[in-house]
């Protein structure tokens, strides 16, 4: 697969929806994970990031417009142990409590599917970071409907082990901007990844559609420590 410019890719999307980013950083030290959320309703558009523990989650920046908290109120963001899970919806707390009673990331998604919110059946898409003994692997996975029929669940798992300094993964929900909204399609795109965490998060949020963005959330984590620094952006202030 040949590797893109993750920046390019983003400006190229005028609304993949929500990503979510994995990989390592130039320097081969972090781990790094981003994760954004976009809007074009105003329900959507009402949303904020907060940290939550070692996590977040989000919450309505004006609770008075608050229409529909289903599918846009959850922890896009856990930590269990040395794993942190980051996610597009509450599969978040599905993956959380299956790994914590010895399921895998891939068994733990079998209880879930796409999203119910057709013509779209939004795609759950997931992804499970593991920090120990200096070493670094991770999971992403994508829950779709069957060519956007609602009677057939796609289940598609991938396995990153052993990761390249300034490479990463890229899966976002909305494979282009049409209607209905079409799913995700193929392999996680490889892309690139460049900077410390302050130039990358600039990077990813300076890259996203300046109309439809809402929220985005990036961590470095230090691979042989464990320890981890994090960005929040909210375009609501």
């Amino acid at each position: 697969m040949k590797k893109i410019s993750l920046s390019e890719e983003l400006k190229a999307l005028s609304y993949p929806g929500r990503g979510i980013v994995i990989g390592r950083c130039e320097g081969g030290k972090h781990a790094v994970t981003a994760y954004f959320i976009m809007g074009r309703s105003e329900n959507s558009r009402n949303r904020v990031f907060i940290e939550d523990g070692e996590g977040i989650r989000t919450e309505a920046f004006d609770p008075s417009k608050m229409t529909d908290p289903s599918l846009i109120i959850y922890a896009p963001v856990r930590v269990l142990g040395h794993n942190t899970i980051v996610t597009n919806g509450d599969q978040t707390d599905t993956i959380y409590d299956g790994v914590k009673s010895g399921l895998t990331f891939e068994q733990s998604l079998r209880s879930r599917e796409f999203e119910p919110d057709g013509p779209n059946f939004t795609p759950r898409i997931s992804g499970v970071m593991t920090v120990k003994d200096g070493k670094y692997n991770y999971q992403m996975s994508i829950l779709k409907s069957d060519e956007g029929r609602p009677e057939a669940c796609s289940r598609y798992t991938f396995a990153y082990e052993n990761p390249f300094a300034g490479e990463g993964h890229f899966i976002h929900t909305y494979a282009r901007n049409e209607e209905p909204l079409p799913s995700f399609e193929g392999e996680p795109k490889l892309v690139d990844i460049k900077g410390d965490i302050d130039e990358f998060t600039d990077l990813v949020w300076n890259s996203l559609n300046e109309d439809n963005k809402v929220s985005l959330f990036v961590r470095y984590i230090d691979i042989e420590t464990g320890e981890y620094e994090t960005r929040i952006i909210n375009k609501n202030k």
